[in-house]
């Protein structure tokens, strides 16, 4: 660059820039180098507020925390709000908070709406305007940014022009109708007030490639950006491209962690890093999730996805310790071995190997977090799976919140059902929301709920071309089970009982036998015992039924008996 093309640019860029008297040399004194140990990690997760936050995200997250973690370094969150017409009111807000419940606590940056905490700030990037504009000045300086005139109507006649022809869209070389003006006119442009926007005068070629080394797939080679991408908007406020090099610069970022998506953009950052003379950070590109789509894959999706959203989870009641156990089993494949030998250690302890990561896509399987909680919830006490759906329903189920709390001994003794020191513990529950439709009955007025709404679920009814209990058999056995029930009787004794009656009335009482000589009988033992468990409980599958009516009470049994045989 030639000293009078030197000033002029210099010149351009104080009629752009008036006001911006820091330069790069002060944001580097105030934004000094962490004080950190050799080796530590400085992340970031950087949401946009437009919205929830994604799973996606927090799986990101996730493995941005655990980074920062192990190596003793980082782990901060900054607002990327630079596209105020997408912003969602309240994002933020939730964001946050949803972050929190889910054990991603943020060292640094933006805790809350309110609060910012850390010496690299502001941490919103809405605030952080001054900053770009030293950053943009300095390029305009260097002859490596310029003002770009033209007009949306334009830009979208020239893509036009490039899609018809069929060459490489975008604004950039013969295309790039500002980039060649001459530095006069550029001058006098700005000065008549001409509306414009900064773009980036790259040096690239998308004939030529360049590579750097991904921290999950190692190196990466890929054209170069020959694109003149927008630096400052109209508004005055920065793009991702150019936001992301500033703030990941003199945030201090070690360690870039996003979706793999991004990998197509890297080369347009990779080249702004070097025009501004920055130290290019580590990318760890993670894997997208992925979900199921009849016999394909595709991406999890935001609008067709209800898993897409983390409050979804929160929502159905998974236990947030289980969504990140199995968040886990997707950041490393070998972390299952380790929990198997390690049954009793906090996840915590494991530390994560970025070169282990899968590099295309990982499958959100919800069967597998559903075995995942299901399992973690049934190691869980009485007392314990009574807290938790006590807090789950005061924010997600009042009705259901209201019930449990009219007789909290009641309530842990119906938890305690097939859990506490059982030998085989019943895991019927996968998450918070499955305790109505699983303990319904316990409770009057949801059992009567139940009987109005859907009926009786006798197999007649439910069953009739398979089953042969029918109406009568079904009113002869509740029938005959009223004048032979007993509170006082033990389970023993039930149950000898139960054999005898189902007996007399062609039942088998030995499934064995049953199994190879099923024409001989009208059902087995366990068919007789069904039809009593639909009249109690209105449902197939429950805990034992001896154990629900010594709960529920003698009355209570009585009148569902009574009120079963009046509904045949």
């Amino acid at each position: 660059m030639d000293k009078e093309y030197e000033r002029k640019c210099i010149e351009l860029a104080y009629l752009i820039f008036p006001d911006v008297d820091e330069t790069l040399d002060d944001l580097e004194i105030r934004y000094k180098e962490r004080n950190l140990k050799e080796g530590a990690a400085v992340t970031r997760y950087a949401p946009s507020p437009t919205g929830f936050l994604h799973t996606g995200s927090l799986f990101t997250s996730l493995v941005d925390m655990k980074i920062a973690e192990q190596t003793g370094g980082v782990f901060y969150l900054r607002v990327e709000d630079t596209d105020q017409k997408r912003e969602v009111a309240g994002s933020v807000e939730a964001l946050t908070k949803e972050l929190r419940e889910f054990g991603l606590v943020p060292q640094e940056g933006v805790i809350s709406v309110e609060t910012e905490i850390g010496d690299y700030g502001p941490y919103t990037q809405s605030k952080r305007a001054e900053i770009y504009k030293v950053c943009a000045k300095y390029l305009v300086e260097k002859g490596l940014a310029y003002p770009c005139f033209c007009t949306p109507e334009m830009i979208a006649k020239t893509r036009e022009s490039q899609e018809a022809n069929k060459v490489l869209p975008g604004y950039y070389g013969v295309y790039a109708k500002c980039r060649n003006i001459s530095i006069d006119e550029s001058i006098k442009r700005v000065k008549d007030g001409e509306r414009f926007i900064l773009r980036f005068r790259s040096q690239g070629s998308h004939l030529r490639k360049t590579s750097f080394v991904d921290a999950v797939r190692g190196k990466i080679e890929i054209a170069e950006n020959d694109q003149d991408v927008v630096l400052i908007k109209a508004d005055g406020l920065p793009t991702y491209h150019f936001a992301h090099v500033v703030d990941d610069h003199f945030m201090r970022t070690t360690h870039v962690v996003r979706g793999e998506e991004w990998i197509p953009s890297t080369p347009i950052h990779l080249e702004l890093f070097n025009a501004m003379g920055f130290e290019v950070p580590i990318y760890v590109h993670v894997p997208l999730l992925l979900v199921k789509d009849g016999n394909s894959k595709r991406k999890l999706s935001k609008r067709k996805d209800k898993e897409a959203a983390v409050s979804y989870f929160l929502k159905a009641g998974y236990p947030t310790d289980s969504v990140m156990e199995y968040l886990y089993t997707l950041v490393n494949s070998d972390y299952e071995i380790w929990r198997k030998k390690n049954k009793e250690l906090p996840r915590e302890k494991f530390d994560i190997k970025l070169n282990k990561m899968s590099s295309s896509g990982s499958l959100l399987d919800i069967m597998k977090l559903n075995d995942i909680s299901r399992e973690y919830i049934s190691k869980m006490t009485s007392k314990e799976v009574l807290d938790n759906v006590l807090a789950w329903s005061k924010k997600y189920d009042e009705e259901l919140y209201n019930i449990l709390n009219r007789d909290l001994d009641y309530s842990l003794k119906i938890f305690g059902l097939e859990r506490d020191n059982a030998i085989k513990i019943r895991k019927d529950i996968i998450k918070w929301e499955d305790v109505r439709d699983n303990f319904f009955y316990f409770f009057n007025d949801l059992y009567e709920d139940s009987i109005h709404t859907k009926g009786y679920q006798f197999d007649y009814i439910t069953d009739p071309e398979t089953t042969r209990l029918n109406e009568e058999l079904t009113k002869t056995i509740l029938e005959k089970y009223l004048t032979i029930y007993n509170e006082d009787d033990d389970k023993d004794t039930w149950f000898v009982n139960i054999k005898a009656l189902a007996s007399e009335l062609g039942f088998c009482t030995d499934m064995k036998f049953y199994k190879q000589n099923k024409d001989k009988y009208v059902g087995s033992i366990s068919d007789f015992a069904s039809v009593i468990r639909v009249a109690i409980t209105n449902k197939k599958n429950t805990p034992d039924i001896h154990s629900i009516m010594q709960l529920i009470g003698k009355g209570e049994v009585i009148k569902r008996l009574e009120n079963a045989i009046k509904s045949i």
